[in-house]
């Protein structure tokens, strides 16, 4: 759990992800939720799940910025670069681990 007062909370950017319902997608946006709390959970004041209004949509938001989009970018966010970019957006000079590491 982010630890901090309520303004310093309020001062960290939030990531959402928008899903759609009827596709089945929850699960997914679930596991990137998890997954981008755990890694950043010093980072971002929250990550919240929001069903989408528009069939087929997925989208990841830190904040308003859309960070990805299946539709414009033809494809679901890997959790490797959906966590780099994260990253690159809220903390820079963050190491991410393995997954920093380039293929062999």
């Amino acid at each position: 759990m982010p630890t901090g007062t309520f303004m310093e909370l309020q001062n960290k950017p939030g990531i959402t992800i928008r899903y759609c319902p009827k596709c089945g997608w929850l699960l997914r946006a679930a596991y990137m939720a998890q997954e981008l709390l755990t890694t950043f959970e010093e980072d971002l004041s929250a990550v919240s799940l929001q069903p989408a209004e528009i069939a087929g949509s997925y989208q990841v938001l830190l904040d308003q910025v859309v960070l990805f989009d299946r539709k414009r970018d033809g494809q679901f966010p890997e959790i490797k670069q959906l966590k780099q970019t994260v990253r690159d957006h809220v903390n820079p000079g963050k190491s991410l681990g393995h997954s920093d590491r380039k293929p062999v």
